[in-house]
């Protein structure tokens, strides 16, 4: 099994980065939302001058916040830093877009990323598209130290709906989920190697990365204790968060059927209360996202939406579960970091998960 952590990104995180790797994280993942966070590919650059193994990754990069030749010229700068060791990963955008009241992509726009920026970084030329005209582009002077088209970059595609994880298997290298549903794994990877094969292309293995948060109990501790609500908190209230349509905010979108009940109360409770007019609400909807909970939401991180969203228990239960899913199909566990400090989560996860694990 491999472990990332998973950042909002913040420009100093490559001291956290480097402290993952010496505590034997293999993986570094940098989240991509221009309204909250620091630029994702100034981050990773910093990240890559000072760790020396560690994979880094863009979880994720949403293409259609960028022109496809520009987030190829990126993620291949990227690679000249860090050879060999980065990843791009894509998804149609909630956070990143939906923080500007805009809708995710569709998935034919994330396709044609793809394609343009997977050419582009390969060292061929790619047909771009802006409106009504096509241009063949390339990136000019590899080779040259501005740009790595050597060393491969693989394209890993974030999703969960039906048409987005045949998707998966059409165009992507691996996949990225939040689920730590095993059933819901298994039944993914299935659909998308199917997928993969229908269009003569084989996922198999299929590299599978879980995005989740985690917290190693203490013993005696609660799982609504402070300590674990501000670990853990900012990610599970992820799961009851709206969408911004126009018009309009949809009720928990995310959340699976046996906590649609706390999703509406989260809308009814917190969302529908805030004094922001609704057609800006999706901003306030998102202060803090993921990096620390409003006030207010503690009482809608139930026990129930922790377990589901989270690893948080004893060590043992946190290994066990760890074991589950990568008998599921998983490969790599991200786990997210709130805030912009990470030194304690990774030295727990390092010394009490990964050392015990591997």
């Amino acid at each position: 099994m491999d472990f990332g952590i998973g950042f909002p990104s913040y420009i100093r995180a490559w001291e956290d980065a480097k402290r993952a790797e010496d505590y034997g994280f293999t993986h570094a993942w940098f989240y991509d939302s221009q309204m909250i966070y620091s630029d994702v590919y100034a981050t990773m650059a910093l990240a890559a001058e000072h760790t020396r193994h560690i994979k880094l990754g863009t979880l994720v990069a949403v293409p259609g916040n960028r022109i496809a030749p520009v987030t190829a010229h990126s993620i291949a700068t990227i690679n000249e830093l860090a050879p060999g060791r980065v990843i791009l990963g894509v998804g149609t955008g909630f956070t990143g877009r939906n923080v500007m009241g805009m809708p995710p992509i569709p998935l034919k726009t994330l396709r044609e990323h793809i394609h343009v920026i997977r050419a582009l970084v390969q060292g061929k030329e790619a047909l771009y598209r802006e409106g009504d005209r096509e241009r063949w582009v390339r990136l000019l002077h590899p080779g040259m130290g501005y740009v790595n088209l050597e060393d491969p970059i693989p394209i890993h595609m974030a999703s969960n709906a039906p048409n987005a994880l045949k998707m998966v298997g059409e165009v992507s290298d691996a996949w990225i989920t939040i689920s730590l549903d095993t059933g819901e794994i298994r039944h993914s990877i299935k659909k998308i190697k199917q997928s993969a094969e229908a269009a003569g292309r084989k996922l198999d293995p299929l590299y599978t990365t879980t995005l989740t948060s985690g917290c190693v109990l203490r013993p005696g501790e609660s799982i609504t204790s402070r300590r674990v609500l501000d670990r853990v908190g900012p990610f599970a209230i992820v799961l009851l968060h709206t969408r911004w349509e126009p018009g309009e905010l949809k009720i928990g979108p995310f959340a699976p059927p046996s906590i649609a009940q706390l999703a509406r109360r989260y809308y009814e409770e917190h969302i529908m209360k805030m004094k922001a007019p609704l057609d800006r609400r999706f901003q306030d909807m998102h202060y803090g996202h993921v990096i620390f909970l409003q006030p207010g939401e503690d009482k809608f991180c139930t026990p129930e939406l922790i377990k589901m969203a989270t690893l948080t228990g004893s060590a043992g239960e946190i290994l066990e579960r760890i074991k589950a899913l990568e008998e599921a199909g998983v490969t790599n566990v991200g786990i997210h970091l709130s805030g912009s400090d990470g030194r304690e989560l990774i030295q727990e996860f390092g010394r009490e998960i990964i050392n015990k694990y591997n």
